[in-house]
């Protein structure tokens, strides 16, 4: 039995086979994830039940056992109705959790279309679909370096 937080072995895989750069997407329930895949990138479909698990979970997940350099949101178009709304509330509980994790890095959005670009490229390698009912949810994540001890 594993002593990590993360126990997903398809997910331990891929993380442990990406690179510098390379995408981790952890996708709300409404992502067009089966249509929106870069060339190389892994599937692996974590919907339990509505709401469970969601992208916060996952994060915490993922940042226990890789480093990030990039946050990436899927930013919302200014001609959106929900832009005047301000930034999502689940954007604050991602915020919560990089600082627990230790992370000083800033959630960067980046628009709707340049934002399902970004993610089938050829740095993406895997989409972890969640049932997440959040709006503007979708976390695209590029992994950092690890530094000597």
């Amino acid at each position: 039995m594993l002593k990590t937080t993360l126990l997903h072995p398809e997910i331990l895989k891929c993380c442990a086979q990406a690179g510098h750069h390379s995408k981790i997407l952890i996708a709300d329930g409404n992502y067009p994830a089966a249509t929106k895949l870069g060339p190389k990138a892994q599937l692996v479909s974590l919907q339990l039940m509505p709401g469970i698990p969601t992208v916060a979970q996952v994060l915490e997940a993922i940042l226990s056992e890789v480093p990030i350099d990039i946050f990436n949101t899927m930013g919302i178009d200014p001609s959106d109705e929900y832009a005047d709304a301000g930034d999502p509330p689940v954007w604050e509980e991602y915020r919560q959790i990089m600082q627990q994790a230790g992370s000083s890095r800033k959630l960067e959005p980046i628009m709707k279309w340049d934002f399902y670009s970004a993610v089938e490229s050829g740095d993406h390698i895997l989409t972890i679909q969640t049932a997440d009912q959040a709006l503007w949810a979708n976390l695209l994540l590029s992994v950092g370096v690890r530094t000597p001890e």
